[in-house]
């Protein structure tokens, strides 16, 4: 079997981030050249978060949805595949590198979401567009990182403690859908969504896929 070829290295926000080619197999990984974040031979995950996330609004005219996380394009390609044509998606991708090695590596595999003309790309990080756009979002599709487990870090608390999913509903329109990618089952995350449910589900409905 032929050895992966090094194509690029990235170091932002104290991160540093390889991605790597054999043939058509391309892999990202994170700080030593063995921690891969991701491959594009793993997504039927990433196409069913974006799935569950917009079969119920798949009839809304000009749905807006949001994308957290570009990885390598296949939550982004499903999620486009699931709304209309009049639709608007967002991705927001903190690492300017991912989106740059989707450009240049890895567009083809996912079928070239990026150059969709419903596609909307922004460079930040998907809390901070959560917060800066409320009432905005029809559905949002979360796959950051290795999803909710990463909630030890402080950082994380703006997508998966209580405040990031007071965050998500403040960005959801009513009736709004949020889905979220994660390595693992996650007990404590699973509690905190039915608490944030019961605590908003009087005053504006959010459905949890």
């Amino acid at each position: 079997m032929d050895e992966y070829t090094l194509l690029d290295t990235s170091t932002e926000h104290g991160l540093t981030m390889r991605i790597f080619q054999r043939d058509e197999a391309f892999s990202i990984r994170v700080d030593t050249e063995d921690s891969e974040l991701m491959n594009n031979g793993f997504h039927y995950s990433e196409d069913v978060l974006a799935e569950l996330a917009c079969a119920p609004i798949k009839g809304r005219a000009k749905a807006h949805v949001l994308v957290g996380g570009l990885g390598m394009g296949f939550t982004l390609a499903s999620a486009l595949k699931h709304v209309k044509a009049d639709a608007t998606v967002t991705v927001s991708e903190l690492m300017s590198a991912v989106v740059r090695w989707n450009e240049l590596y890895l567009g083809k595999g996912a079928g070239f979401p990026l150059q969709d003309k419903r596609t909307r790309v922004i460079n930040q990080d998907v809390g901070k567009v959560m917060s800066e756009h409320k009432n905005s979002f029809d559905a949002i599709m979360l796959d950051v990182d290795n999803g909710p487990d990463g909630y030890t870090r402080d950082s994380n608390d703006s997508l998966y403690g209580l405040n990031g999913l007071t965050n998500a509903h403040e960005a959801l329109k009513s009736g709004g859908v949020l889905t979220v990618w994660s390595a693992a089952p996650d007990i404590e995350f699973t509690q905190r969504m039915l608490l944030s449910k019961k605590l908003f589900l009087k005053e504006n409905e959010m459905q949890f896929v």
